[in-house]
């Protein structure tokens, strides 16, 4: 991605994994290679979130088990966040618990109140391997705590008890994506 170009203009829209898709449960491999292929996979991961009207998207929710995500989502002060982190870790996700509606693109049209810290730290890399630290609050650091589950090979579901779990598994096996082999 050249820097100062919008996220995802060069990139191409990839078929999203949905639950059910056995690479959404393993933990994705730390990326080793910085080369062309994975600035293609950034943008083609913007480009797809974008397509799809997410707010992020980890690289195995298109295929590729690879600890990358991107994002593009405001925090709860309207405070616009967006970028990319390459081989991530969430150092800090603290504060008060809040119970909010979470949705996933690979779970599409499906949402649950999720507990989730109303802060987050990560730290990783960019594509070329320069450090990133990312500190975000509410909505974001929802998004940002998200992102690092899904390369553990865990989903928002997977937080989620009781009832909240109870209908959402039952939408997820009634979802018209689902019987299509999803």
């Amino acid at each position: 991605m050249r820097h100062g170009s919008i996220p995802g203009a060069s990139g191409r829209v990839r078929p999203l994994t949905l639950l059910g898709d056995p690479v959404l449960r393993e933990p994705c491999a730390p990326v080793t290679d910085f080369g062309s292929a994975l600035g293609r996979l950034v943008e083609d991961m913007f480009a797809t979130m974008y397509a799809a009207q997410g707010v992020g998207l980890a690289a195995n929710q298109v295929g590729e088990a690879l600890r990358v995500f991107v994002y593009d989502c405001e925090d709860d002060d309207d405070v616009r966040h967006v970028g990319h982190v390459v081989n991530p870790r969430l150092v800090e996700a603290d504060g008060v618990v809040v119970r909010g509606p979470e949705g996933c693109l690979s779970l599409p049209g499906l949402e649950a109140g999720t507990p989730r810290f109303d802060h987050a730290r990560v730290e990783g890399v960019d594509v070329t391997g320069e450090p990133v630290v990312i500190h975000g609050t509410g909505w974001f650091a929802r998004c940002l705590q998200h992102e690092c589950d899904h390369l553990e090979g865990r989903i928002y579901a997977d937080r989620v008890t009781g009832w909240r779990l109870r209908r959402v598994m039952r939408q997820a096996a009634r979802a018209p994506w689902a019987r299509a082999g999803g």
